[in-house]
């Protein structure tokens, strides 16, 4: 492995990273609060340091042919850099200790959305801005966006994309990668744009307008106000943030295939048809609940419409207090804690091409107990799904699974209640955001947690937006060891 190729891309990024806080410095500056000054530090710094460790990488080409193992590294360095040059603003700023900040920024740039603020309306616009902005870059990934606007990177890139890549599916729309990446962002941006716009129709400033798009899309969660989307009291916003919301959940690869191919190759693919399918059936199925409870049908309609969307995302948004529901509506929202949305979206969860994989593994192994000599194979968008392949879906729910028993069960031990601790570390691994409960339910916040409990949190979203495996991997002996380039 050469780690001089490694810092030299480390330190590329932060140029990219410096890029990143011109927009909120520019905002600083023209709203004349205190991050002005604070952003301009941090874009400055990021260069310099991204010039060090270029200087220190100059030996190695910029058409190093790069190895898996060199491009996992690169990634989760990557976060790990970014995140902590991410929670500086939160530390200047002079209002969060090292670990809320720290905690703070691996939410925003993960696009969980939990926070550590417990008013978050005092703060300056500029800081607020580079919270959600933090779910934009995120979302997409900051590999992705990186590869899409800063060309360079030649052989061994794609181990970069698919470090980052949600999904078992590696599948590439056009023959380079950079006009992949390129393709994915321009959806991004569209969605974003005409979401901000409709917002704006909508009555909403252009702030706001910008902050909850942004937001939306990048299915963080992070809001301008302490009551999140209930502050608006309006349907209408409820209407376009949903919206955003569930096409955020969906497969940006898939959008490319709408454009080229027009919108019935969404209903011909397997999981956009089984998501708009749960949406739809939860939906309902809550609002019935609702009703019953006693909610009026329009009311209850309106705040399953939105917060089914705002969980089958991973987005958190809250209209509605949740957590003043019934118990069976609110079990629906837990299990969408698992689900997710699509692979290759912005969302984070297991994911639903996964689940049906397994749903359909487990129908071929009921067939072959009943009829040993049949073999059915497992079909995925009519593509038949390899033993291996199936076995690293398995192989990726049962991690999963492992994961959010043990981190319930650390974050428990330093104190927290059940609750706190179970429903905290599912929000976080399938960044969702918000639990449930009286201190990071619908209107709490994760400010009142141990620091143990944050920083365990906090490697918990970075464990989900990596999908595990490529944050995982870096504890195996074998991954340091050897001479070997894979």
């Amino acid at each position: 492995m050469n780690g001089r190729v490694i810092l030299y891309l480390i330190g590329k990024i932060l140029y990219f990273l410096g890029a990143v806080f011109a927009v909120p410095m520019l905002l600083g500056f023209g709203y004349r609060d205190e991050g002005g000054m604070i952003f301009a530090a941090c874009m400055i710094t990021s260069f310099m340091v991204g010039f060090l460790l270029q200087k220190m990488g100059t030996k190695t080409s910029e058409q190093y042919n790069l190895s898996n193992r060199e491009g996992i590294l690169t990634v989760v360095s990557t976060w790990i850099v970014a995140v902590c040059f991410a929670s500086v603003p939160f530390l200047a700023a002079g209002m969060l200790d090292p670990v809320d900040a720290f905690f703070e920024a691996m939410s925003g740039l993960t696009t969980t959305g939990a926070t550590v603020l417990p008013d978050i309306e005092i703060w300056p616009r500029s800081l607020l801005f580079w919270r959600v902005w933090m779910h934009w870059i995120g979302g997409l990934g900051i590999i992705v966006i990186f590869l899409a606007l800063l060309p360079g990177i030649s052989g061994g890139a794609v181990h970069l994309f698919n470090a980052e890549s949600s999904g078992f599916e590696g599948e590439r729309l056009l023959p380079r990668l950079q006009k992949t990446a390129q393709a994915l962002f321009q959806i991004y941006f569209f969605i974003t744009g005409c979401t901000a716009i409709l917002l704006l129709f909508c009555g909403l400033d252009l702030f706001d307008a910008v902050v909850h798009a942004v937001s939306a899309v990048g299915t963080g969660g992070f809001s301008s106000y302490n009551d999140s989307i209930a502050h608006f009291h309006s349907l209408s916003v409820e209407l376009v943030i949903g919206a955003a919301m569930f096409l955020a959940g969906g497969n940006f690869s898939l959008y490319f295939k709408v454009k080229r191919n027009g919108p019935g190759v969404l209903l011909k693919d397997d999981e956009f048809r089984c998501y708009l399918f749960m949406y739809l059936t939860l939906v309902t199925v809550v609002t019935v609940s609702l009703v019953i409870y006693g909610f009026s049908p329009f009311r209850g309609f309106r705040e399953a419409f939105f917060q089914v969307a705002a969980f089958i995302s991973t987005t958190g948004y809250v209209s509605a207090d949740f957590d003043q529901w019934p118990a069976f509506p609110k079990l629906c929202l837990t299990l969408l804690y698992f689900t997710g949305a699509c692979a290759g979206s912005t969302s984070g969860g297991i994911k639903i091409s996964r689940l049906i994989v397994l749903a359909r593994g487990i129908k071929a192994g009921v067939v072959k107990a009943l009829h040993p000599r049949e073999s059915r194979p497992i079909l995925f968008n009519g593509h038949k799904i390899e033993n291996s392949v199936f076995a690293l879906v398995l192989s990726f729910f049962f991690t999963y699974i492992a994961i959010f028993v043990l981190f319930s069960v650390a974050v428990a031990y330093t104190g927290v209640d059940i609750q706190t601790a179970v429903t905290g570390v599912l929000a976080c691994l399938s960044s969702v955001g918000p639990g449930f409960g009286s201190v990071i339910g619908a209107t709490g916040n994760c400010a009142s947690l141990p620091a143990a409990a944050k920083i365990m949190l906090a490697f918990v979203m970075l464990l989900g937006r990596l999908e595990m495996y490529t944050v995982l991997i870096l504890f195996s002996r074998k991954f340091w060891q050897g001479r070997s380039r894979w």
